[in-house]
């Protein structure tokens, strides 16, 4: 049953898209974005949302609701519930594989830029990360730049799963691809016009909670 106060509650959503099916369980040590996610998921929020974002190597984006009657062209990715997340980076404080952009990793959008010093989460938009390979001295400059220390189990999750370390610290994790990377492969390989919106629309049909 779901207890918005559980400290372990972390339950298992599934995407039902145009390409597959796409099951992410969501995670315990990002309460406000799991829980918030979870209501969004009950109340049919996301069902005939596009993925309206994608970029090959990098991510798929998608949980805006202009997206669900958007015409061909329609610029997209502005769209939310009208409320933003508070930050759950985690990075600095847990030496996990949990606030990480590995592979098959969920993170919220977010506005970027001074206004949005605190770096507040959309409050429905996310995105999965495809990424590419990371080699270790790339990890060695974004620790330079994010003033953070990779460990170790970090550090190889990195460079066997590649991922997009750069956004360490910047965008909130809360969630992980457990089934269907095949299918974000798919998804993130769709051609794209030049606001990064497939030229087909790509669907999330329905999003269930499958677990939890």
């Amino acid at each position: 049953m779901f207890n918005p106060k559980s400290a372990e509650y972390s339950p298992i959503i599934e995407l039902q898209t145009t390409k597959g099916n796409l099951q992410i369980q969501l995670y315990a040590s990002t309460p406000k974005h799991r829980d918030n996610f979870v209501e969004l998921v009950k109340e049919g929020y996301y069902n005939g949302l596009l993925f309206h974002r994608v970029i090959a190597n990098f991510m798929i984006q998608g949980g805006d609701p202009d997206s669900k009657e958007a015409k061909p062209g329609q610029s997209l990715g502005m769209g939310g519930p009208g409320y933003q997340i508070d930050a759950e980076l985690g990075v600095n404080a847990d030496s996990s594989l949990n606030h990480i952009h590995l592979k098959g990793r969920i993170a919220a959008a977010r506005q970027g830029g001074i206004g949005n010093p605190l770096k507040k989460s959309s409050g429905s938009q996310f995105y999965i990360v495809q990424g590419q390979k990371v080699e270790e001295d790339f990890l060695q400059k974004v620790e330079n730049i994010r003033k953070f220390k990779y460990s170790e189990e970090q550090k190889k999750a990195y460079l066997e799963k590649g991922g997009t370390p750069h956004l360490d610290a910047d965008y909130t994790v809360f969630g992980e691809l457990i089934d269907g990377e095949e299918v974000l492969e798919a998804i993130s390989n769709v051609p794209c016009d030049q606001m990064d919106r497939p030229v087909q629309d790509v669907r999330v049909i329905k999003a269930v909670i499958v677990k939890g």
